[in-house]
């Protein structure tokens, strides 16, 4: 029992395993950091003396800071992200509402523009029912003034 005792980290691929254990840990570990400041920033209830004391808290003492401020606010991070996201969500398809529909009329629309062109006598009868049929077929001129007749007639 004299022979020599070797331990894990002898070996070279065991070596490799602990170092990127390591690696993958220290990643974690700035990914959760990082992911706190956010939040802290995120956070509308805390006021801005509160945000740089959690602030200097995390940055100053990091493993402090950061394990009492997940078992103080690590319940809400998820809801605060949650509402962020649907928040950005949200946003995003107000504006892809309004970019798709934005220039567009209805048909609603382009039949009153037809009716006052027809009642300023700019346009006949059979003209506006010409241009009437165009609009319920889905053909019609949609947001163009096309339907004023020609200046030789």
């Amino acid at each position: 029992m004299t022979g020599q005792t070797y331990l894990a980290y002898d070996f070279p691929l065991l070596s490799a395993f602990w170092t990127m254990l390591w690696f993958f840990l220290w990643i974690l570990w700035f990914i959760l950091l990082f992911r706190i400041i956010t939040d802290i920033f995120r956070d509308d209830r805390l006021n801005g003396w509160a945000k740089a004391g959690w602030l200097v808290f995390c940055i100053l003492l990091p493993f402090l800071g950061v394990f009492v401020y997940v078992i103080a606010r690590g319940k809400n991070m998820g809801r605060r992200e949650i509402a962020q996201a649907r928040a950005q969500q949200e946003q995003f398809d107000a504006y892809i509402r309004d970019t798709a529909g934005g220039g567009r009329t209805s048909s609603v629309d382009e039949l009153a523009r037809l009716a006052e062109i027809r009642d300023r006598g700019d346009i006949t009868d059979e003209e506006f029912q010409k241009a009437k049929q165009l609009v319920l077929s889905g053909h019609g001129p949609a947001g163009s003034g096309s339907t004023a007749r020609p200046s030789g007639t």
